[in-house]
């Protein structure tokens, strides 16, 4: 697992900074924008599944716990993707994201909305 840091977005212009995905990375609930972190993917030859973990500490109405489902990267391209800050363990302060794949060429920013 590799803790990771998002950036804030502003009014002026900035340099996105990319950072390259382990099997699973982490934010803390600091690093979450009132409506989360956007992740922006890009891939460059490898096609990877990106899976928003659920902490297991939120459920449906219904009782039940919500199932991660995974976003397909295609091997090349650019995708967006919401991490809520329903992610957040309540218990550790934590979200993770895990990427599938090799992960050759995939790099992601993340941002604070």
């Amino acid at each position: 697992m590799t803790a990771q840091v998002s950036q804030a977005l502003s009014p002026t212009a900035t340099t996105p900074v990319p950072l390259t995905p382990q099997a699973t990375d982490t934010f803390t609930e600091a690093q979450f924008g009132p409506n989360g972190i956007l992740l922006t993917v890009t891939t460059t030859g490898t096609a990877t599944t990106v899976t928003v973990l659920d902490p297991a500490t939120n459920t449906t109405p219904l009782g039940n716990p919500g199932a991660p489902v995974g976003q397909v990267c295609p091997a090349t391209g650019v995708r967006d993707i919401v991490m809520r800050r329903a992610a957040i363990n309540a218990s550790t302060g934590i979200a993770s994201v895990t990427f599938s794949g090799a992960l050759t060429g995939v790099t992601y920013t993340a941002k604070q909305i």
